[in-house]
């Protein structure tokens, strides 16, 4: 029998974080700037969700649109983003970068990491823009903290993604496979069914907690909709 299947939802606010905790979410994916798919939230803005929820928040850790970590003040100046964020109390982070030719910035990655002090962390869907994602997961490997691949299997979303994900499912274990799989990116409901029948246990919603859209807040019932779902099959 699979475990508990979590699920992640995307929080801006603390109106956002109490919604999604009300509707049965496990963690939040807390970000700014959804325009440009979730950049660093304010010290301040990580608190006020952290007072408003008891459910652990993994804070994005980007500083601009892209999977570019960007030149050396910028990425001194995401190091100093982390730590401060770390001193804040939190405890569970989302990065990842690469390189212009697709490959993981292993220099940025390790400074970000880094400054998180071996937290957990999870590596977003840079790995679905990778140029290699087999070569990238084995590259990451041993890396403090990693504990999970946000991925839709696809840049282009869950559904051109499926394949691959059931065969990465398949490899759990494996050197480079060993993090949970989170799925995120144009996931729908009725993907589920597939994901959990072959393991997956990990689910991602940002859009889809918002029936009204991105300048709405999150709804509880469109949360507690998806955790009926995961819980069912």
């Amino acid at each position: 029998m699979s475990k508990r299947a979590v699920l992640e939802v995307i929080a801006l606010t603390a109106e956002d974080a109490v919604a999604a905790q009300a509707g049965g979410a496990d963690r939040l994916e807390l970000v700014t700037d959804m325009a440009a798919d979730g950049l660093t939230p304010s010290r301040e803005t990580f608190a006020r969700i952290r007072a408003a929820v008891g459910i652990p928040l993994r804070v994005m850790l980007r500083a601009a649109d892209g999977f570019a970590a960007g030149d050396a003040a910028a990425l001194d100046g995401l190091v100093r983003q982390a730590r401060a964020l770390r001193s804040e109390g939190a405890d569970e982070f989302v990065l990842g970068f690469l390189t212009s030719t697709g490959e993981p910035d292993i220099g940025a990655i390790e400074a970000v990491a880094g400054a998180v002090d071996g937290c957990r962390w999870t590596f977003h869907r840079a790995v679905d823009h990778a140029a290699d994602r087999d070569a990238l997961r084995k590259q990451l490997a041993d890396l403090p903290g990693l504990d999970t691949y946000l991925t839709a299997g696809s840049a282009a979303g869950v559904d051109d993604g499926l394949d691959v994900l059931v065969a990465e499912a398949a490899r759990h274990g494996e050197p480079g496979y060993t993090q949970q799989i989170l799925v995120g990116g144009g996931l729908r409901l009725d993907h589920v069914p597939r994901l959990r029948t072959v393991g997956i246990d990990g689910f991602h919603i940002g859009g889809a907690a918002r029936p009204r859209g991105w300048s709405a807040p999150v709804s509880a019932d469109a949360v507690a909709e998806w955790r009926g779902v995961l819980d069912a099959v």
